[in-house]
């Protein structure tokens, strides 16, 4: 992102109060500091020499859970979300950045993931159609990796896995190590293309966000334009073809908008379908969801700042119970990681929705 579009913005940002009632960070923390107006002020003040970097503010530029909720609910679409990794970039210039965040970039850099000690496994094969897997689906999510590649068998997608272990490049652009970003990017991009895929099908509202908006916007990184990208959601939701059965004991359930789907505005309607088709229990709504729903823990806060992480996951399972739902659904790997290592303290039963909707095919 170019520095004066990124001063712009802060500058913009800075006295502007819009957003400010929507950061998932500033409710759960309640500092004025921690909002998007607080970020603001903060880098404006360093770029008119009214303050210098140091450890104690750079922290504070580093807790900030780039969800993108501010920039969803900004009339003029102010990019600060980029603005932050912008800022965060030149932190890491200037050796700044936190212990924790230099431990995760140095685990990206060596294994391209920050889960295993592992190198992601090559794709095998070419195809019209591949599948993204990437690092959550392939260590914290397995159980809903099979349960997707069930559902491509039924629907007749012959896919061919791609990026298996290896990030979609968003993690290391939001700590601000922009390079090993755009080369994490790079090599999921030419794995994609030495397939010969034309659609690319992915997981979770992060992937399909890396890949359309994430790549051009921060890492200048062209995407193929003769490739498409669409999230497995939307797909099934779309295939009338499927045989899905219900089970009549589900009670009233909500469904979870996961971390990154307020970057997706036209998303919503398409995973509460699938969940109604499988749960014959009443749908309930959280209250932060659709166009200002707050992710839970798994943006790279759950590396650089546990605590805080785990306090956004909190305020999710606490919405559930505000609402009276016992169950909560959702798809993407990384969300029902951090909702269900948390949900027996609330007395939440946690459920995936690609795991209900592959149990009950042809039920």
């Amino acid at each position: 992102m170019d520095i004066t579009l990124a001063n712009g913005t802060a500058d913009n940002c800075r006295y502007c109060l819009m957003c400010r009632h929507v950061c998932p960070v500033g409710h759960v923390t309640r500092l004025e500091t921690l909002t998007p107006h607080g970020w603001g002020l903060t880098i404006a003040s360093q770029r008119r020499g009214m303050a210098e970097w140091n450890e104690e503010n750079a922290e504070v530029m580093y807790q900030c859970a780039d969800c993108g909720t501010c920039r969803a609910n900004c009339v003029t679409d102010q990019p600060f979300p980029d603005t932050i990794a912008r800022v965060r970039e030149e932190l890491v210039g200037l050796d700044l950045a936190p212990k924790k965040v230099k431990e995760t970039a140095d685990r990206l850099q060596q294994w391209s993931n920050p889960y295993e000690e592992q190198e992601p496994t090559a794709a095998t094969g070419t195809g019209d159609t591949a599948l993204f897997v990437g690092d959550e689906a392939a260590y914290v999510g397995a159980d809903g990796l099979a349960a997707a590649k069930r559902l491509l068998t039924a629907a007749g997608i012959d896919a061919v896995a791609v990026g298996h272990g290896r990030s979609n490049g968003y993690l290391p652009s939001s700590l601000g190590y922009t390079d090993l970003a755009a080369e994490i990017a790079r090599a999921n991009v030419a794995e994609i293309t030495a397939t010969g895929a034309k659609r690319v099908i992915v997981l979770s509202p992060g992937d399909y966000y890396a890949f359309t908006t994430l790549y051009a916007d921060r890492l200048d990184v062209a995407w193929p334009a003769d490739v498409e990208v669409v999230e497995l959601v939307a797909l099934l939701a779309d295939d009338d073809s499927l045989s899905l059965g219900a089970d009549d004991a589900d009670g009233a359930y909500a469904y979870v908008d996961p971390t990154h789907s307020v970057r997706m505005p036209d998303r919503h309607e398409a995973p509460r379908s699938l969940a109604a088709r499988v749960l014959t229990g009443e749908a309930k709504e959280l209250f932060w969801r659709k166009e200002r729903a707050h992710p839970v823990g798994s943006t790279a806060l759950q590396f650089t700042d546990p605590d805080l992480a785990n306090h956004l996951t909190w305020a999710r399972l606490g919405d559930a119970k505000q609402v009276g739902v016992g169950i909560l659904v959702t798809e993407d790997a990384g969300t029902l990681s951090h909702l269900s290592a948390h949900a027996s303290r609330f007395g939440i039963e946690v459920r995936g929705l690609y795991e209900l909707l592959a149990d009950r095919l042809d039920a």
